[in-house]
């Protein structure tokens, strides 16, 4: 895994055994990222890994990637059935991922990739999907460099105790609006100062932490880096972030719409350079984008429709598409215009797009790769820019982000676009991932049902 930056809090093998020689770390977890964007694996005894796994490797289970959210083993999977067997996957360990968690004592981290017991890739792995993009964009002579915001939401109970009250009536860590309010942070600043600092221990760049609309609401920054950094920082960093919390007392969600209030983003910035670090977003001589970012922007709009599925994963998701909400509605671009699905900031090396579609929710492999698949195909056919959108998106009668779990799917299944970038098995493997959401949740009653029909009906 080369790097344009390095980052010397990342630690090589040698580094890892060196430290489990003398006794700083006793445990390693060996995780890969799921369908859902969480972290699954197991934890091994340092001595473990490296008498045995160094140099002989690990499995687990194939029935993790075709699980639903309650990891329950459900049918219409190609890869793995109970008629075949439910065998292993392999976890292949990248020893370019090996990172302390300073919030668990005595503890590194190294994330995988997922192969047969052949050694083929299983193409439905998300780290995967992500990478075969990134090597079309090697192929092509670019590294593709993107930053993740994830918003969240803290509440005072923890999560044994939102678990008991069906993640009702929870008391949020904030009463009130504290959009960059430096008294409203300050009130959950142990939380935060914990969550930043044990990131960067972890090998992360951390920016800042700011309160956000919704009572008890932040997010934490991160710098941009390679494409698959961020990705595998992005899932270490949700799955951290709930365990500080609960270190603290406290949980907090990553849902796209916890209420009727502003939901929670994960803003998508991406750009292009060239392997040699040159600038290919942006045209020196006339000090403007260039033609090639134009090409790419216009490619990931014009497959919106047709990979929100990857944007957009869960029901919950489409609750957060409302108008005036600052989540976006409307497929379109703009400069520094947060109410366009898409917005086009900075100048220079800083160019970028902004994908505001993708929620807290988001899976950051597949969004990355859908984003990456939506510009080159951009490129590939030079298509030109729409014109820019100016004013309020939400009242622009542009075509609409699908409002559905149920629309994006269609889009997807049905997508000529999304079966030439991802092969025929990755989209029946996440259309699949749909259909058993969907069939999920058109069996449930839910709240607002009992509510108007139990007494009224």
């Amino acid at each position: 895994m080369s790097s344009i930056r390095s980052n010397d809090r990342l630690l090589s093998l040698e580094q890892l055994r060196a430290r489990i020689d003398d006794g700083a770390v006793d445990t390693v977890i060996v995780a890969f990222t799921d369908m859902q964007g969480r972290l699954k694996g197991k934890r091994l005894h340092a001595q473990y890994f490296l008498d045995q796994v160094v140099d002989h490797g690990t499995e687990g289970c194939n029935y993790l990637l075709a699980a639903d959210v309650e990891m329950n083993t459900v049918a219409g999977y190609e890869m793995t059935s109970w008629e075949k067997g439910y065998g292993d996957m392999e976890f292949v360990l990248d020893y370019d991922t090996i990172r302390l968690l300073p919030h668990l004592p005595g503890t590194a981290m190294i994330q995988c990739d997922l192969a047969w017991m052949d050694h083929r890739w299983v193409e439905q792995s998300p780290r995967r999907i992500l990478s075969a993009q990134l090597e079309r964009a090697a192929a092509d002579g670019y590294v593709a460099l993107a930053g993740t915001e994830l918003e969240f939401i803290v509440f005072e109970d923890t999560f044994e105790q939102a678990w008991d009250r069906g993640y009702r009536v929870l008391t949020p860590a904030n009463q009130y609006n504290v959009d960059y309010s430096i008294l409203g942070t300050t009130r959950v600043e142990p939380l935060l100062r914990d969550i930043r600092n044990h990131m960067y221990g972890a090998g992360m760049d951390v920016e800042s932490a700011k309160g956000e609309c919704n009572p008890g609401q932040h997010e934490i920054g991160f710098l941009y880096d390679e494409a698959k950094h961020i990705a595998d920082n992005h899932a270490v960093y949700k799955t951290a972030a709930k365990e500080i919390a609960a270190q603290h007392g406290k949980s907090l969600t990553f849902m796209a719409k916890y209420n009727h209030l502003e939901g929670s983003s994960c803003h998508i910035h991406l750009s292009l350079r060239g392997t040699d670090g040159s600038l290919v977003f942006w045209d020196e001589e006339t000090g403007g984008r260039s033609r090639l970012y134009d090409q790419f922007v216009a490619g990931v709009l014009a497959t919106m429709t047709d990979f929100t599925l990857l944007y957009a994963p869960n029901i919950n998701s489409y609750k957060r598409f409302a108008d005036g909400s600052f989540a976006p509605t409307t497929i379109g671009w703009g400069t520094d215009n947060r109410t366009c699905a898409m917005r086009l900031v900075g100048h220079g090396a800083g160019a970028r797009m902004e994908n505001r579609v993708p929620g807290g929710d988001v899976n950051p492999y597949l969004a990355l790769a859908a984003m990456l698949a939506g510009g080159f195909h951009g490129i590939d056919h030079e298509l030109e820019l729409d014109e820019e959108l100016t004013g309020n998106a939400y009242t622009s009668g542009r075509p609409h982000v699908p409002k559905t779990l149920r629309e994006a799917r269609d889009a997807f299944h049905g997508s000529d676009l999304a079966r030439k970038a991802f092969g025929d098995t990755v989209v029946d493997h996440y259309t699949n991932m749909a259909d058993v959401e969907l069939a999920a949740f058109d069996a449930a009653v839910t709240d607002w049902e009992l509510r108007r029909g139990f007494e009224r009906m």
